[in-house]
Parts: structure tokens; C-alpha cells; sequence
């Protein structure tokens, strides 16, 4: 994984956790030192991301990315096509979410960015290793969407709708 990759999924990372990651496990999981760690999370807060050091790990206080909710509904057999579009136009698939009239939201992480962790997801879909949230509700569902500014959430908005899958409010 090149620096670069790896910066963006320790910001991924930490954008989708509640509780506070240490140096260690950043580390171990991108196989680095922890001087690597110190060094990224520096180049993550010039770029404007506000983490903070806390005495059990590193917490994300702030993001400067634009993020958007956008409400979908689709085939599974269109899955692979949605998020390729989002990722292709720049943005980052934070996580899946429905609503369902017994349990209420269901949420998913998933901190798509790139078009390997796509397929890496389409494989566990097709191989049967799960089912996607959306088969509860019907294909409906929803995904928030984080990406450089506004602009690419416009546009990104604006492809899922040119294919049928935003839903009309």
C-alpha cells in the first residue's frame, strides 16, 4: 500500500469510529512503525483533518471533507455499478444504512474509496459470505457519501441520477 492510500484509510478509519484507535493498532493493521503513524497523522491534520491525541488512541474531532446522504434504491445485480460511480467521481462510501419498520436504522460501515475494495466486497456478496443490507427493504436504502467539496457531491449525485437510482422525493 502506498503512503498516500494508506493516509486516506487511517482517515477512513478513524471517520468511522465512535472510540479512540491507538498508534499500535494503526500500526499493526497497515504493518508500519509507529514513528509512520506519528508522521501521517501529521500530514492528516495539514490537510485539515482535526485529530486529536488522546491517552487511549487517536480520535477524528473534525473532517474537512463534504459529506452527503443520498437515499438509493436498486438491484444487487446494479451494486457494483452505484459504487463505482461514487468512487470513480472522487467520493468515499462511508456506510449503508435502511430503515426498518421493526428494528429501526441498521447501519453498516464501510469506507469504500477505492475500486479494489469493491470488488473485494462484490466477491463476498456474490460468493454468498452475506447478503446486502438493502435486500431487507426491498433494494431501498442509503449510503453517506464523503468527498473533497460539494462540487463532487453534485456530481456524484447527478450520475446516480442519470441511472435511475436516486430515490424522487
Amino acid at each position: 500500500m502506498k503512503t498516500k492510500e494508506r493516509r486516506n484509510a487511517i482517515a477512513v478509519w478513524l471517520l468511522g469510529e465512535k472510540k479512540p484507535i491507538s498508534g499500535d493498532m494503526i500500526a499493526a493493521r497497515y504493518k508500519v512503525s509507529r514513528q509512520t503513524v506519528v508522521k501521517d497523522i501529521s500530514v492528516l491534520r495539514e490537510m485539515g483533518y482535526e485529530v486529536l491525541p488522546t491517552h487511549s488512541g487517536y480520535v477524528l474531532q473534525k473532517s474537512p471533507l463534504a459529506e452527503r446522504v443520498f437515499e438509493l434504491k436498486h438491484t444487487t445485480e446494479q451494486t457494483e455499478d452505484e459504487l463505482s460511480i461514487i468512487v470513480s467521481l472522487g467520493g468515499t462510501v462511508a456506510d449503508v444504512f435502511v430503515y426498518h419498520k421493526v428494528y429501526g436504522k441498521l447501519t453498516a460501515p464501510l469506507g469504500i474509496y477505492a475500486q479494489a475494495q469493491i470488488d473485494d466486497f462484490m466477491r463476498d456478496v456474490r460468493d454468498g459470505k452475506s447478503r446486502e443490507l438493502m435486500n431487507i427493504t426491498g433494494g431501498e436504502h442509503f449510503h453517506t457519501v464523503r468527498a473533497e467539496t460539494e462540487e463532487i457531491l453534485d456530481k456524484i449525485g447527478a450520475a446516480l441520477d442519470a441511472k435511475g437510482y436516486l430515490v424522487k422525493k
